[in-house]
C-alpha cells in the first residue's frame, strides 16, 4: 500500500543549548548570578537540533509511515545549512524553502539546572513566510496538509490574520485535508495583541482537525476563564488545575461552533480532550484525496444500511470525551511532546485506524515522547505501541 503523502508546512528553527554542568542552578543562585555580565561561565558541551512544527510533527509523521514534505522557510545561511543537514540525514530534506534574503530561525536556550529555562528567540524567515512560499502543486498531490505554529509567524497573524486564512481556504480548495496546530502566545508580543477569537471565527470553517493546547485555545476565546485556572493553579502546572468539564469542555464545544470538524485538546500530562461534528461536516473529510476513515474496522462493523452514514463517518461523528495519558516508564524531557502526539493522531487517521486507536496511538506517542530528551528519540512504531496498549499499558492516573 502506497504511503500516504502529507505536507508538514509553518514553524521551523534551530534550538543551541549550551550544556552546563550539574549543580550550578543549587544554592540560591538565580539565573542572574549565573549569566552576570564581565563573567565568564564555563559550559559543558552543546546540544544542537531542529526545532519548530515543522521538524517535531513532520518527522514524526514519517517515522509513523507517512510520505512526509516539509516546507518550513529558512535562510541561505549557516544555521539553514545544519537545518537541511540534520533533516537529510533523517530523509525527509525535501520540500524546504530556501530564503536568499531572510534569516534562520534559531533559539538559545539557556537551561541551567534547576533554574528555570531562558529562551532568546529569533523569528528569522518565519516572520515572512507566506501563501506565495508554498508549492500548491505539491500539496495537492496529498491527503493532509498541517501547518503549526502560526502564532510564532508575523505574516500569519498581522492585518486580522489574513495570511492564515488565505493560506487555508486555497489548500481547503484544492482537496486537501487541512489541519493546524498552535504554540504558546507572548502575551507581551504584538501576537498577544492580535485579535485571535476574530482570527479563529474566520479561520476554522477551513480547518478539518483543529490541535490546541488548553491554554492557547482559552487565551484566543476566553482569557478570564484561563486567568481563573492560573489563579488556581498558583503558580504550578496548569492542566493540574483543570476541571475537563467545565474548562476545557465549552471551549472544545466552542471551536466545533466555529467551524473545524475535529477539536483535539492538549491537556498536558492529564491527556488529550477531543470533541468532532456531526456526520454531515465528517464525509465532508472523507473522500478528500482518497481518505477513509476507520477502512481497517473490522467488515462486521461496515455492514449498515446504505441510508445511514458511511461506517467511517459512524465512527468519527458526534464525539465527546477525554482520552486519559498512558504513563511513561521515565519523565525527562516534555520537548516536542505535543508535537509528536498530534502527528500519531494524524498518521493514526491517514492509515484508517478507527478514531478511538487514534486517540490511544497518540496518547502513547506522548507518553513515549518524554521518556528521551529530544523530540524523536522515545518514539515507537504504531506496532510496538498496539502491542503495548493492548498488554495493559496503564493510564497514568
Amino acid at each position: 500500500m502506497d504511503k500516504p503523502k502529507v505536507v508538514v508546512a509553518g514553524h521551523i528553527c534551530l534550538d543551541i543549548t549550551p550544556v552546563f554542568p550539574q549543580g550550578l542552578g543549587s544554592g540560591g543562585l538565580a539565573i542572574a548570578d549565573v549569566l552576570r555580565a564581565g563573567t565568564l561561565t564555563r559550559v559543558d558541551g552543546v546540544d544542537v537540533h531542529t526545532g519548530g512544527a515543522v521538524a517535531n510533527t513532520g518527522l514524526a509523521m514519517a517515522l509513523f509511515g507517512a510520505d512526509v514534505s516539509l516546507m518550513g522557510k529558512i535562510g541561505k545561511d549557516a544555521f539553514g545549512s545544519m537545518i537541511l543537514d540534520i533533516l537529510q540525514k533523517r530523509g525527509a530534506g525535501k520540500g524546504m524553502i530556501v530564503s536568499e534574503r531572510d534569516s534562520t530561525s534559531y533559539t538559545i536556550v539557556i537551561s541551567v539546572p534547576g533554574l528555570d529555562r531562558v529562551f532568546l528567540h529569533d523569528p528569522g524567515a518565519n516572520d515572512g513566510f507566506t501563501l506565495d512560499d508554498l508549492n500548491m502543486d505539491a500539496i495537492r498531490h496529498a491527503r493532509l496538509f498541517h501547518f503549526g505554529y502560526p502564532t510564532l509567524m508575523a505574516s500569519m497573524y498581522r492585518n486580522g490574520g489574513d495570511g492564515l486564512v488565505r493560506m487555508f481556504k486555497a489548500v481547503g480548495e484544492a482537496g486537501v485535508i487541512t489541519s493546524l496546530d498552535l504554540a504558546a502566545v507572548d502575551e507581551r508580543s504584538e501576537a498577544g495583541r492580535a485579535d485571535w477569537k476574530a482570527i479563529l471565527a474566520r479561520l476554522l470553517p477551513s480547518v478539518d482537525v483543529f490541535a490546541p493546547s488548553y491554554e492557547e485555545l482559552a487565551f484566543m476565546l476566553d482569557r478570564d476563564a484561563l486567568e481563573r485556572v492560573r489563579a488556581r493553579a498558583n503558580g504550578g502546572d496548569v492542566s493540574n488545575a483543570l476541571s475537563i468539564e467545565d474548562d476545557v469542555a465549552p471551549l472544545a464545544a466552542r471551536a466545533i461552533e466555529l467551524g473545524a470538524k475535529i477539536a483535539i485538546v492538549k491537556c498536558g500530562a492529564k491527556g488529550l480532550y477531543y470533541r468532532t461534528a456531526g456526520p454531515e461536516r465528517i464525509a465532508e473529510i472523507e473522500g478528500k484525496n482518497g481518505l477513509a476513515l476507520s477502512s481497517r474496522m473490522p467488515i462486521s462493523a461496515k455492514s449498515l444500511n446504505p441510508a445511514e452514514p458511511a461506517p467511517g463517518a459512524r465512527d468519527w461523528a458526534n464525539r465527546e470525551g477525554f482520552e486519559k495519558s498512558y504513563a511513561p516508564s521515565r519523565v525527562l524531557s516534555a520537548t516536542g511532546a505535543g508535537d509528536t502526539t498530534i502527528a500519531a493522531f494524524l498518521a493514526a487517521m491517514l492509515e484508517g485506524y478507527s478514531f478511538e486507536r487514534c486517540l490511544q496511538l497518540a496518547a502513547a506517542t506522548g507518553a513515549s515522547c518524554v521518556e528521551e530528551y529530544d523530540a524523536l528519540g522515545g518514539l515507537k512504531t504504531f506496532d510496538e505501541l498496539e502491542r503495548k496498549i493492548d498488554a495493559g499499558w496503564r493510564k497514568s492516573w
